[in-house]
């Protein structure tokens, strides 16, 4: 059963990529995830607030703007909460490239050039193989308009990908007027791969205290159908590879994904809730349910049920909306 495929110009034994998680920060969970049959590793991600702080930067750039970040100036956590500042980031990205043979995919989270190109340059001499800019921005100013974010976004990319060799996949939300033209402007800009979609974690209420707190909910493989649609949308529209994160759960999840044109499926809560050998579990399953539909390849598959390639197109489109409404009677 060849269960190989590429993503970001990697060879990789299988499409299952462990996405950032905390887990990334110990190299003995990761060599545990490639024993387990991981084909890459996504690293827990340095903020771009972690850089501006190592830079004694902070205060400057936050006082331009909080709408500028990801975490407002009073809402952003101690920084000894995170174990791995910059300097350390680099120096872990040698030490896991030296314990493991899988791709290790590093990563920035910010929204601001700056810092980033500086640190993608330094990550790719640490020898990482690829990384991902995981974009997390809330346009919170009413100024803002749509066409300047989109704007922020694209300028972002190309800053990146033209100051380093190797491939940049970006991960960023559902959230435009026009994903689809979006997402290929990001394509465009040097983009080697899509991450499809961010998770924004949501702040809740503390009603005792009057408090906004963190809210953390682990995925669902329910959240996968927004994953699947634009996957299946987008497929042989764009140059660049297609990953889905978020939902990826079981067998089906992957399966599912691939069908819908992706090249890899990124695994993160499933991975918390039932440890690292569900890894393995996932990648047996998968391998039953192709024998017993005569499936030789993950190439067999890819595709199968995007927009190209189903004989009613428009399933992705304003008639399952329709139907979906008009069934549940």
């Amino acid at each position: 059963m060849m269960l190989q495929t590429r993503y970001l110009g990697l060879n990789l034994n299988n499409p299952l990529v462990i996405a950032s998680l905390p887990l990334a920060k110990d190299i003995s969970s990761i060599r545990h995830m490639e024993d387990a049959g991981a084909a890459a590793v996504v690293l827990h991600s340095l903020f771009e607030e972690q850089i501006l702080i190592e830079e004694k930067q902070l205060n400057e750039n936050l006082l331009r703007g909080t709408e500028s970040f990801a975490e407002a100036l009073s809402y952003f956590p101690d920084i000894s909460s995170f174990q791995l500042g910059p300097t350390a980031y680099l120096e872990h990205i040698k030490e896991v490239k030296r314990a493991v043979e899988i791709p290790v995919i590093a990563s920035l989270n910010g929204i601001s050039t700056g810092g980033w190109i500086e640190y993608a340059k330094k990550i790719e001499a640490a020898g990482a193989d690829a990384l991902e800019l995981n974009i997390y921005f809330i346009p919170t100013n009413p100024a803002v308009m749509g066409d300047q974010v989109e704007q922020l976004y694209t300028v972002l990319v190309k800053d990146v990908t033209s100051s380093i060799k190797i491939p940049v996949a970006v991960k960023l939300s559902p959230f435009f007027s026009a994903a689809a033209n979006m997402l290929k402007r990001i394509d465009q800009a040097g983009a080697k791969g899509l991450v499809l979609f961010n998770r924004f974690y949501q702040p809740d209420f503390d009603l005792d205290n009057l408090n906004v707190v963190p809210n953390l909910h682990l995925s669902h493989s329910g959240e996968l159908t927004l994953r699947l649609r634009w996957a299946a949308i987008l497929y042989g529209q764009l140059d660049c590879d297609l990953a889905i994160t978020g939902g990826i759960h079981t067998a089906e999840d992957v399966i599912k994904s691939i069908m819908a044109g992706a090249n890899a499926t990124m695994m993160a809560s499933a991975i918390l809730k039932h440890g690292i050998s569900h890894i393995q579990s996932v990648l047996s399953d998968m391998k039953e349910w192709m024998k017993k539909r005569d499936y030789n390849s993950i190439e067999d598959i890819r595709g199968l049920l995007s927009m190209k390639n189903i004989a009613e197109p428009t399933a992705y489109v304003r008639s399952n909306y329709m139907k979906v409404l008009g069934s549940y009677l």
